[in-house]
């Protein structure tokens, strides 16, 4: 399965990963690396956690572009 993630940096300096199809799942690292390869731990972990409550694996979610 294929996941879109965002990622970014914190005031803090560390990186922030989050699968917004996937209500909470987040992770972080101090590298966009190891926030990546935590990401991928966490979204098997939440798949693994909804199936076995028989929730929806995922939620739908739209990018949208916002003008100010």
């Amino acid at each position: 399965m294929k996941f879109l993630v965002t990622i970014a940096q914190d005031e803090d300096r560390i990186w922030v990963a989050e699968c917004p199809s996937i209500p909470g799942c987040v992770s972080q690292g101090q590298s966009r690396d190891e926030a990546i390869t935590n990401i991928r731990e966490a979204i098997a972990a939440c798949l693994e956690v909804r199936a076995e409550r028989g929730m929806p694996l995922t939620v739908e979610t739209q990018q949208v572009e916002v003008t100010i």
